[in-house]
C-alpha cells in the first residue's frame, strides 16, 4: 500500500496517448537528480507505484490527470511532485503539469477505519458500550501487516523471518517483499536490484547455509535474473510468476501455485540455455545471418565483458553484436547490426562507459565529436546540425525522447544499456542495448 498519492493535472496542445505522456515524464526527468532519485529505479524498487494517466481530447487538445503512488517520505513525496512539472513537452507538443493534490493514503484509510470502527460500536453493542480505543487495538491487531526489515551490510529489504527460517524465498524487488510478506511469507529477502552485474554477499551466505528458492518475474528480464543468480550463488530451487506477470502484483493464490511448482535451479538452467540456444536458431534462419564460425590462429575472444544488470530485451530489429580482437594484422574489424556495420572500437567504447554516465557521438567516419554527460544528451544532440551525428554510445535508458530527437537529427545507430518505455520507434535508427552486445561473451 503507497503512502501517498501524487495527483496532477496535465494540458497538452495537441493529442497524445497515455503512452507518450507516461514516456514524456521518465524521459524529462532522467537524469536530474542523479540514479538515487531516477524515476524508474524507483518504481523497480518499488518506492514509486505505476503512474496511472487519464485523459480526453477535445478541440486537438489534450487534458488529463495523473495519479503517481509514492512510497518516498514526505519530502522525497514533495520533491517528485516538484521533479514531474518539470515537463515541458509531450511528444512535439507543449504540455504542462501542475500538481494538484498529495493525498496522504493512509490518513485516509484511518479516518474510515475509526468512522467504520464508531458503526459498529454504536450497531452491535447498544447494551454495553466500550471504549473506542479498546476497538480500535482489536481492529489493529487484526489487520496488522508484518513490518519489512533490512537485513545484511547491503541493507537488503526482507522478512522478518529471514535469519531464522530454514528455508528463504529470494525475489528480485522491495515490493515483490511486500506483496509476499502481506500474504504471510515472512522469510522473504529481495535483491534489490543488485543483481546483473553483482549478486549481493549476503544472498550467498544465506543461500549457501539455507535451502534457497529464487522467485523470478515471468518476463525475459526475470529469466535473465535467474541466469545470473544460480551462476554465483547456491540456488536449490527456482519458480517464476506467470508470463507476463510481475511477483509484486500476483495474489495469494497465485504465490501458493508458483511455490508450489518450483523445479531444481539445475533443471531450471539447462531447459532456459536450451530455449535460448533453439531461438538463435530459429533467428539465424528468419534473417540469414551465418553462425559463429572458428576464427583462424591470429583471431583470439575479447576479454569477458559483465552483464548489464536489469537489461531490455532486444527488439525485433535489433541483431547481436560479436565483439572480437584482432591480433594481427592491425586491422579494424566490423560486424554488422541489423545490417549496419560497426566497428570493433565501438564496442570497446562501450565497454568503458560502464557506470560513467557518460554519452560518446560519431560522426559518419566513426570519429568521437564529443563527449557529454547523459543527463544533457538531448539537449546537445538537438543544437547539432543534421546529419553531423551518425552514431550515439552512451551509459543509460534509450527513451523516446531521445529517439525522436535522434531521427530528426539523422542518427543512424543507438547504443545505451537498456530500452526505455517505447511507444514508436523510428525506421531510420538501429536500436542496440549492451545486453545484446555483453550476451555473446558471455
Amino acid at each position: 500500500m503507497a503512502k501517498y498519492v501524487v495527483r496532477a493535472r496535465i494540458d497538452v496542445d495537441g493529442e497524445v496517448e497515455k503512452s507518450d505522456i507516461i514516456g514524456a515524464i521518465f524521459g524529462f526527468t532522467e537524469g536530474l537528480f542523479g540514479e538515487e532519485f531516477d524515476l524508474r529505479d524507483l518504481q523497480d524498487k518499488g518506492r514509486i507505484g505505476r503512474i496511472s494517466v487519464e485523459i480526453k481530447t477535445e478541440k486537438g487538445k489534450t487534458t488529463g490527470e495523473i495519479l503517481i503512488p509514492s512510497n518516498l517520505d514526505r519530502i522525497e513525496t514533495a520533491l517528485l511532485a516538484a521533479l514531474i512539472e518539470n515537463v515541458e513537452k509531450v511528444g512535439p507538443y507543449q504540455a504542462k503539469i501542475q500538481v494538484i493534490d498529495i493525498v496522504d493514503v493512509r490518513a485516509e484509510k484511518l479516518k474510515k477505519i475509526m468512522d467504520r470502527a464508531s458503526e459498529i460500536a454504536k450497531k452491535y453493542f447498544v447494551e454495553k458500550a466500550p471504549d473506542i480505543k479498546e476497538i480500535l487495538n482489536k481492529i489493529g491487531e487484526a489487520v496488522r501487516i508484518a513490518e519489512i526489515i533490512y537485513y545484511g551490510p547491503e541493507k537488503l529489504p526482507a522478512g522478518p523471518d529471514i535469519e531464522s527460517s530454514d528455508t528463504i524465498i529470494i525475489v528480485e524487488g522491495r515490493a515483490d517483499v511486500l506483496n509476499l510478506l502481506r500474504y504471510g511469507y515472512r522469510n522473504v529477502i529481495a535483491l534489490e536490484g543488485a543483481h546483473g552485474s553483482k549478486v549481493p554477499e549476503t544472498i550467498v551466505k544465506l543461500a549457501s547455509k539455507k535451502t534457497a528458492i529464487l522467485f523470478v518475474d515471468g518476463d525475459r528480464a526475470g529469466e535473465l535474473i535467474a541466469r545470473e543468480v544460480i551462476k554465483v550463488a547456491d540456488i536449490d530451487f527456482v519458480t517464476r510468476a506467470p508470463p507476463g506477470k510481475e511477483v509484486e502484483e500476483l495474489t495469494g493464490k497465485e504465490i501458493a501455485k508458483a511455490l508450489k511448482n518450483l523445479v531444481p535451479a539445475k533443471q531450471f538452467l539447462e531447459s532456459l540455455e536450451k530455449r535460448i540456444e533453439a531461438e538463435a536458431k530459429q533467428q539465424i534462419q528468419a534473417t540469414g545471418t551465418a553462425a559463429p564460425q572458428p576464427q583462424p590462429p591470429q583471431e583470439i575472444p575479447s576479454q569477458q565483458i559483465p552483464t548489464v544488470s536489469q537489461a531490455t530485451p532486444a527488439t525485433a530489429a535489433t541483431q547481436v553484436v560479436e565483439a572480437k580482437q584482432v591480433v594481427t594484422p592491425p586491422v579494424v574489424e566490423v560486424k554488422p547490426v541489423a545490417g549496419f556495420e560497426m566497428p570493433l572500437k565501438i564496442v570497446e567504447e562501450g565497454k568503458k562507459l560502464i557506470g560513467t554516465l557518460e554519452a560518446i557521438l560519431f560522426d559518419a567516419g566513426w570519429n568521437i565529436v564529443e563527449r557529454v554527460p547523459v543527463r544533457d544528451l538531448v539537449e546537445k544532440l538537438q543544437q547539432v546540425e543534421p546529419g553531423k551525428i551518425q552514431a550515439i554510445v552512451f551509459d543509460g535508458v534509450i527513451t523516446q525522447r531521445l529517439l525522436d530527437v535522434a531521427s530528426e537529427k539523422g542518427v543512424k545507430l543507438i547504443l545505451g544499456v537498456r530500452i526505455g518505455n517505447i511507444s514508436r520507434k523510428p525506421e531510420n535508427i538501429f536500436v542496440v542495448t549492451f545486453q545484446d552486445i555483453f550476451s555473446i561473451t558471455s
